[in-house]
């Protein structure tokens, strides 16, 4: 199943349509951002009824089309859709500049349909979380087509997350001293469909008896790697093995949840966003992701994989030591870890504190 279903996930960043079958239906998926004239005469070519443009919840509200919900949507265009017409619902950097499509019907779609299906994909993928689809005839085989196509089920698809978490399991590890903390070694984790993997940075030799102190951070390119002003990432990798190391041992898990689980290439976009006036979480919103997309299952699986139950949390976000407690490992205790802002992550920081529940 995982193995299917990343390659799913290559064939949409490919810009090649999926097919997924759910309960009652079957689905040919395009992701919005892939959307050609080429893919859309192939997909009028095989459909047995007209395309649908599928958004988010979160999405087709900030646009006007819904009331504020959860549950994805799909939507009737008046005219046939373009690639201009779906980039424009989809890509909320292109829609400011002109009006949007006429929409004839806003369906709600039940979270465990082929359809809702279908943009939870997009999201896996790092893509715009929006997909254009077409209704197959249930008994076609589309892997005899030249080329054939990838065919998936629903309920694999929403449970790829969950199913990827459990498979982790270590496979390098290697000594790296690094500045101020000299015996440290990295550990990596990849789940079973070869996927991206986490990396745990274990500073001097944690009790497994004791509670542990330990960082969950999500990578973050810009912050860690390049100094962005932007966030305070790359201070909080910094100073969190600087405190672990002045502690003695410990561990960082350096998790692959890029951009609160939405992207690089997504997280530019939201900057994008940011620069014509949305704070952080509403430029989410108008990308039509959640808050945070991130899930904390590869956390507290890879401390169960190292052998540690009990930690003592390097965090301001509380949602943290909520979703380690509900996977089981007991935090005892919640350290401040705050740095000082500068003139361009202030906003930031004031957003998380104001709208995210940060403690600060």
């Amino acid at each position: 199943m995982l193995a299917r279903v990343d390659r799913g996930l290559a064939e949409l960043r490919l810009g090649a349509p999926v097919s997924i079958r759910g309960k009652n239906s079957h689905l040919l998926a395009l992701a919005a951002e892939s959307v050609s004239p080429a893919t859309l005469g192939d997909l009028a070519h095989r459909a047995t009824g007209p395309a649908r443009v599928l958004l988010t919840g979160r999405r087709a509200t900030v646009l006007g089309l819904t009331e504020a919900g959860p549950d994805p949507v799909a939507l009737t265009l008046a005219d046939a859709p373009t690639p201009e017409l779906v980039s424009r619902l989809a890509d909320p950097c292109l829609d400011l500049e002109g009006p949007l499509p006429a929409i004839t019907e806003v369906t709600p779609l039940r979270m465990n349909s082929a359809a809702a299906a279908a943009v939870t994909l997009a999201k896996l993928a790092r893509l715009l979380p929006a997909a254009l689809v077409v209704d197959l005839d249930p008994a076609q085989d589309l892997t005899t087509l030249t080329p054939p196509t990838l065919s998936l089920s629903s309920r694999d698809i929403l449970d790829y997350q969950i199913a990827a978490a459990r498979s982790l399991r270590k496979v390098s590890e290697a000594r790296v001293p690094l500045n101020g903390a000299e015996d440290t070694r990295i550990i990596a984790f990849r789940p079973s469909d070869g996927g991206t993997e986490h990396l745990a940075i274990l500073v001097g030799t944690p009790d497994p008896d004791q509670p542990v102190l330990a960082r969950l951070h999500s990578e973050c390119f810009t912050g860690d790697l390049l100094g962005s002003l932007r966030c305070d990432c790359g201070d909080q990798l910094r100073g969190a093995i600087d405190a672990i190391a002045a502690q003695g041992s410990g561990v960082l898990l350096y998790l692959a949840q890029e951009g609160r689980g939405i992207g690089l290439v997504n997280k530019l976009r939201a900057y994008q966003l940011q620069d014509q006036g949305f704070d952080t979480l509403d430029a989410n919103g108008q990308l039509g992701f959640d808050d945070d997309e991130r899930i904390y299952l590869p956390a507290a699986e890879i401390l169960r994989l190292l052998g540690l139950s009990k930690v003592r949390l390097l965090t301001n976000n509380p949602l943290k030591v909520e979703a380690l407690a509900r996977h089981g490992v007991e935090v005892v205790e919640r350290v401040p870890h705050i740095y000082e802002p500068n003139p361009h992550n202030l906003r930031y920081l004031q957003t998380k504190a104001r709208k995210g529940g940060h403690l600060f």
